[in-house]
């Protein structure tokens, strides 16, 4: 009997995904360092070796290698002759410099506050909500919304672009902006920006709003964004408004929430207003697409009783808060939903 040879041997399953999986929290800690210790930076900046950088970084040469190393196996650096480089991801998006950078976000997706909400993953499971105390990432005015408002930002920024153009802001005659859990504020501001007639009302934690108000003052446009402190279900939004932008918040709540919430919407827009809604949407299957899809568990171990809703789902809550129809307008990262009234 001839033994196989490697390139012979069978192919069947093997654990190695498993592994990976169970040991991902890895690549969160090592990517989450490299941001920290600016090592994209610094290597795009002609530190491109692991004593150069450690100089650079202040940190020891060995610990530098390693790291290096480990970012180079799994495609955020290359390397060759003892010299690293930059891929063009990391070029585009982990260097400081760039005007694509979106490390800010590790404070925030990698910070204390959201990895504590796995911990206990089991048993929010059993439960069906987050096992971190009292209302998880919900409790009133939580610190994470400020890491939220000052990281995430870069991330935000496509949706923000993509919204003027599918409400046509820059032709509005009038354009007032009710912004809720504005957080950095980019959203509202975005639209300022594009109609300079536009006033932009941005509902969030005071703490949080200081954030967005330092933002608006960047884009030149502070004049025209006014705060609404306090809790979005308990604060008084005013009336009159021609769009109310709801980005990244139905996710944390059940259904009946959501709805609650824009029925008070619907009654704080004027005659043919429209809600904006920028969300994870999965597909009827709920498995695909799979960053929209997997947004779920997040909800399961940070919320109460938070969820990925589907396109129908979200059209159904608002459809019982009083729209008249939803559309759904899906971009490269996340769905905008614009209700009519």
């Amino acid at each position: 009997m001839t033994t196989p040879t490697p390139d012979s041997a069978p192919q069947g399953p093997t654990p190695e995904r498993i592994f990976q999986t169970l040991s991902a929290y890895q690549q969160t800690a090592a990517l989450k360092a490299a941001i920290e210790l600016k090592v994209f930076t610094s290597v795009a900046e002609g530190a491109d070796t692991a004593d150069a950088l450690a100089a650079r970084c202040e940190t020891s040469e060995r610990g530098m290698r390693i790291l290096c190393d480990y970012m180079t196996v799994h495609g955020f650096l290359r390397k060759q002759d003892g010299r690293y480089s930059l891929t063009e991801e990391s070029a585009l998006f982990l260097d400081r410099r760039s005007p694509a950078y979106v490390g800010g976000v590790a404070e925030f997706v990698a910070g204390t506050h959201i990895v504590e909400g796995y911990r206990e993953l089991t048993e929010a499971v059993r439960k069906g909500g987050t096992m971190l105390p009292a209302q998880g990432s919900m409790t009133p005015e939580h610190p994470m919304w400020e890491d939220f408002a000052r990281g995430m930002t870069a991330m935000a920024r496509p949706s923000a672009e993509a919204i003027p153009q599918i409400v046509g802001a820059a032709g509005m005659e009038t354009c007032k902006v009710l912004d809720i859990a504005a957080g950095h504020g980019i959203y509202g501001i975005t639209v300022a920006r594009e109609n300079p007639r536009a006033q932009v009302y941005a509902v969030d934690w005071q703490k949080v709003l200081e954030i967005a108000r330092g933002n608006a003052e960047a884009q030149g446009v502070a004049e025209r964004f006014h705060e609404i402190p306090g809790d979005a279900f308990e604060v008084d939004f005013g009336e009159g408004y021609d769009l109310a932008l709801l980005t990244n918040f139905f996710h944390h709540f059940d259904p009946p929430t959501c709805e609650r919430l824009m029925r008070k919407v619907h009654a704080a827009l004027g005659d043919g207003g429209r809600a904006v809604t920028v969300e994870f949407v999965p597909d009827e299957s709920r498995v695909t697409p799979p960053m929209h899809a997997a947004f779920a568990l997040v909800m399961l171990g940070t919320t109460p009783a938070g969820d990925a809703y589907t396109f129908s789902e979200f059209e159904q809550m608002f459809r019982n808060a009083g729209f008249s129809r939803s559309e759904s307008h899906p971009t490269p990262v996340q769905h905008i939903i614009v209700s009519h009234k």
